[in-house]
C-alpha cells in the first residue's frame, strides 16, 4: 500500500525519505512546486545530526493526485491540516486512514470534517506526535536538527493492525511508541510547547533563552498554567521523553529547582546529537522561530497554543498568561512588535503582576 505524505517539509520529508530508503512505497506531496521538482530530479538531500545523505524519492503536487488513497500522513503546518484533508475528500475511502502528523489539536477537527462528509471520522483518524525535528532549508534540502521518538495511537486506544503496520514502517526513521492514550500525549506536547512559544520571543539560541534561570522561571509559569488548562478539561496529561507534568506543579523553592534542572536536561537532550564541528546548523531555534525569522511567515501558534487557550476559556480556566504570550507572538508575526529580550522583561512583569511567579 502506498503511504501518501501530505507536506514534504522537515517532518514529512524525513519520514518519507527514511521509509522510502527502507523499501516502503511512499509518495511525498507538496504545494511548493520548486521543492517537488527538486525532489523528483535530484532526490531529497539531508544533512544535520546523522550526516549527509541523498534519497531518491517520488513527489507530486496536490492536483496530481488521482487514485484513491489508503494510508495518508498529513504533515503540513498545523494551520493547514484541516484544509489539506478537505482537499483530499474525493480521494478518500471508508477504509482510508488519516494520520494527523504534526503539532496541534487537529485530530478532533479532522474527525468532525470527515463525519460531516459521510465518513466515520473516529474510525479513520490516527493521532501522532513526531518529536524529532528538522528544517526545510531549500527545495530538495532538509536539515535534520534533533532526534526524538514518534508517539502514535488510535483515537480510541485500540491496538489495530494498521497501527502496528504504520509503526513498523515509521521505525525506519526513529523509535515509535504506540500509545493507548494518544489524545493525552497530544495535550502533553501542546502543554509543553508553551515554553517553546516563549523561546520564540527573541532571536537567540535556546541556551540563551530557556537555558537562563530567570527566563526558565517565566517559561515554567506559562507551562504550569497550560497544565492547569488541561486539567480543567479533564485531560490525563501523559509524560513523554523529556517532559514530566509532575515537575510543573512546584509548591516549594526546592520543587522549582527540580523543574529548572529538568528544563536544562531537556535542552541537553535536544542538543546532545548536534556536533557543531562537523555541521553548522542553520536552524538555531524552534520551528516557531524558524517560521518567523527564516521563512517570514506565520507560525503554528494560532492553531496549536491558540486552540489550547480556546479549550481553557470553554472550561473556565485562567488563561491570562498563555493569552499574553500568544498575543505577543501574533504582534511579532504582524510586524507590530520586535523580537528581543525586552519581551521577556514585559512577560516577567506580567507574571508577577497576576501572581503567577514560581516559588
Amino acid at each position: 500500500m502506498t503511504i501518501t505524505i501530505i507536506g514534504a517539509g522537515a517532518i514529512g520529508g524525513l519520514a518519507g525519505a527514511y521509509m522510502t530508503r527502507a523499501g516502503h512505497d511512499v509518495l511525498l506531496v507538496d504545494r511548493w512546486r520548486e521543492h517537488v521538482d527538486a525532489l523528483n530530479a535530484r532526490g531529497l538531500f539531508i544533512d544535520g545530526v546523522r550526516g549527509e545523505m541523498t534519497v531518491p524519492v517520488r513527489a507530486a503536487m496536490p492536483d496530481q493526485l488521482t487514485e484513491p488513497l489508503g494510508m495518508v500522513l498529513v504533515a503540513t503546518k498545523s494551520q493547514h491540516a484541516v484544509e489539506a484533508v478537505r482537499q483530499l475528500l474525493p480521494l478518500l475511502r471508508p477504509d482510508s486512514a488519516v494520520v494527523s502528523y504534526q503539532n496541534g489539536f487537529n485530530e478532533s477537527d479532522i474527525v468532525a470534517l470527515l463525519d460531516a462528509n459521510g465518513f466515520d471520522g473516529k474510525a479513520m483518524v490516527i493521532g501522532s506526535i513526531p518529536n524529532y525535528g528538522g528544517a526545510l532549508v531549500d527545495p530538495g534540502y532538509i536539515e535534520f536538527v534533533h532526534e526524538g521518538p514518534i508517539q502514535l495511537g488510535e483515537m480510541d486506544g485500540r491496538r489495530t493492525k494498521r497501527l502496528e503496520t504504520l509503526a513498523r514502517q515509521l521505525s525506519a526513521l526513529t523509535e515509535v511508541q504506540v500509545s493507548d492514550n494518544i489524545w493525552g500525549q497530544i495535550w502533553a506536547k501542546e502543554v509543553y510547547s508553551a515554553q517553546v512559544v516563549f523561546s520564540a520571543l527573541v532571536d537567540a539560541r535556546i541556551r540563551e533563552t530557556l537555558g537562563v534561570e530567570r527566563y526558565a522561571r517565566i517559561a515554567g509559569a506559562v507551562v504550569r498554567e497550560a497544565l492547569e488548562i488541561a486539567e480543567a478539561n479533564g485531560i490525563a496529561v501523559e509524560a513523554f521523553d523529556f517532559f514530566d507534568p509532575a515537575n510543573y506543579r512546584p509548591q516549594t523553592p526546592a520543587d522549582t529547582r527540580r523543574l529548572l534542572d529538568n528544563i536544562n536536561h531537556a535542552i541537553w537532550l535536544l542538543k546532545k546529537d548536534q556536533n557543531e564541528r562537523t555541521h553548522q546548523f542553520k536552524k538555531k531555534g524552534s520551528g516557531i522561530w524558524w517560521d518567523i525569522v527564516y521563512r517570514n511567515r506565520p507560525s503554528e501558534v494560532r492553531s496549536s497554543n491558540g486552540k489550547l487557550i480556546d479549550y481553557g476559556r470553554r472550561a473556565g480556566a485562567d488563561v491570562r498568561l498563555n493569552e499574553k504570550l500568544c498575543a505577543m507572538i501574533y504582534e511579532i508575526e504582524e510586524g507590530r512588535r520586535q523580537l528581543g529580550f525586552h519581551n521577556y522583561d514585559e512577560l516577567e512583569a506580567y507574571v508577577n503582576q497576576i501572581g503567577k511567579a514560581l516559588p
